[in-house]
């Protein structure tokens, strides 16, 4: 299975991201930051190492960097001017190592004393009501993701910030206990992954998802996850326990095969091939899993979808969704600035398409609409994921067969909620 995901991963290795070329001039008109600041794009020829080798060529390892460090995240939209000073963390999250790399990027975690850990919401077009996060901040730093405006809570920016000022809460389990305890406490599944990964890079340090799944389990309570990060393979004790109770579903989202988009678009994610690996991993200890494409992104990796779908569909992924870009308040302008850099020949197709999806608008937030989008491209794009799924065997299981069981619910030491009623 692995070597199939080496395999397809090497079929879709994309020319689309701007190839190294020659450094810009930088302008001495221009502030700090600008858009022509002087860059580095040139790539290092380094040995492989024996890890990753194979999934990771040589003209997609970590470029050398010029001394005074490449742009953070958001420096055109931030204008406090905060800079990323180096490169991406180096995690074993499946990419290679470099040598002579520059230090990682530096992260702040703060540990704050959460009053309450569940959240609740009514949106009408998600399939939950309630969820929990045991972090703010996500250090995968993905250019797109939704979440990032929810920082400016904090006083903080949606670029930067976001993935280097984290916040963790220590008491998260404590409190996860107590609620659940709570009199009255009515059951339903519990998502995890819906605003920022559980499994980040910090979660190997502060393991707050591992103590709260393990509450999870201790009170039979029914819980789904979605993650980025092959890290979720740690807990695969746990979650195998929840999987016989049938009290836990996975996804694993899934943006692309191709490593060098992925690395750009999701710096300190697990690699394409490692996230497909956990989908197997997973499926074959018995865990039901699926996988989300998303976000699908037109003229970026929307040509990739049966590709995408058939990887996840040999991992052992029992389903598959997808959700079209989403382009929130900052994030427009953070994912703008990424596409003028990295894919400039692109980037103003992209931005036709999405409004093509989005009634003329780069981002219509109108319920049912906003995760698929409208008009024929958005139409052509739920198809083709319709017509993939079906061959491929994916989403065959009814849905409500694949319902959680909320009735094995018991406080420790009282019994079985029902049993009380």
């Amino acid at each position: 299975m692995f070597s199939c995901c080496a395999i397809l991963i090497s079929m879709t290795m994309s020319r689309d991201i701007a190839p190294p070329g020659r450094p810009v001039r930088a302008n001495a008109n221009s502030p700090v930051g600008a858009r022509d600041v002087q860059r580095s794009r040139g790539l290092p020829d380094h040995s492989p190492s024996p890890r990753g080798a194979a999934l990771v060529p040589p003209s997609v390892r970590e470029p050398i960097l010029p001394e005074s460090g490449r742009r953070g995240r958001g420096a055109l939209t931030n204008k406090s001017g905060r800079y990323e000073p180096q490169s991406r963390t180096v995690l074993d999250d499946g990419w290679d190592t470099i040598e002579e790399a520059p230090p990682p990027l530096k992260t702040h975690v703060t540990e704050e004393t959460a009053r309450h850990i569940i959240t609740r919401n009514s949106s009408p077009d998600i399939g939950f009501d309630r969820s929990i996060n045991a972090y703010r901040g996500c250090e995968h730093g993905c250019v797109y993701c939704f979440a990032r405006p929810t920082h400016a809570y904090m006083g903080l920016s949606a670029g930067l910030d976001f993935e280097s000022k984290l916040f963790a809460k220590p008491n998260a389990a404590d409190l996860l206990r107590k609620e659940l305890a709570k009199p009255g406490y009515k059951v339903a599944p519990i998502a995890m992954g819906t605003n920022t990964d559980p499994y980040q890079p910090i979660e190997q340090r502060y393991r707050i998802t591992r103590s709260l799944l393990e509450v999870l389990s201790e009170f039979n309570h029914p819980v789904t996850i979605l993650t980025k990060s092959a890290r979720i393979t740690r807990d695969l004790d746990i979650l195998t326990s929840l999987a016989k109770r049938n009290l836990v579903r996975v996804a694993l989202s899934v943006t692309t095969l191709d490593p060098r988009l992925a690395r750009a678009l999701e710096p300190r994610a697990s690699t394409p091939a490692r996230r497909i690996e956990a989908i197997r991993i997973l499926a074959q200890a018995g865990i039901p899993t699926g996988a989300m494409i998303a976000p699908i992104i037109p003229a970026l990796n929307d040509a990739e979808i049966e590709k995408l779908l058939t990887g996840v569909a040999y991992a052992g992924a029992e389903s598959a969704n997808f959700v079209i870009l989403r382009l929130p308040l900052e994030i427009r302008d953070l994912f703008v600035e990424w596409l003028e850099e990295h894919v400039p020949d692109r980037a103003s197709r992209v931005m036709s398409l999405i409004r093509q999806m989005r009634g003329g608008k780069d981002y219509d937030s109108t319920w049912g609409e906003r995760q698929s989008g409208t008009g024929p491209y958005a139409w052509q794009i739920a198809r083709r994921f319709e017509i993939a799924t079906k061959k491929l065997n994916l989403n065959k299981r009814p849905l409500e067969s694949r319902t959680l069981d909320c009735t094995q619910f018991m406080v420790p030491g009282r019994g079985k909620q029902l049993d009380l009623l």
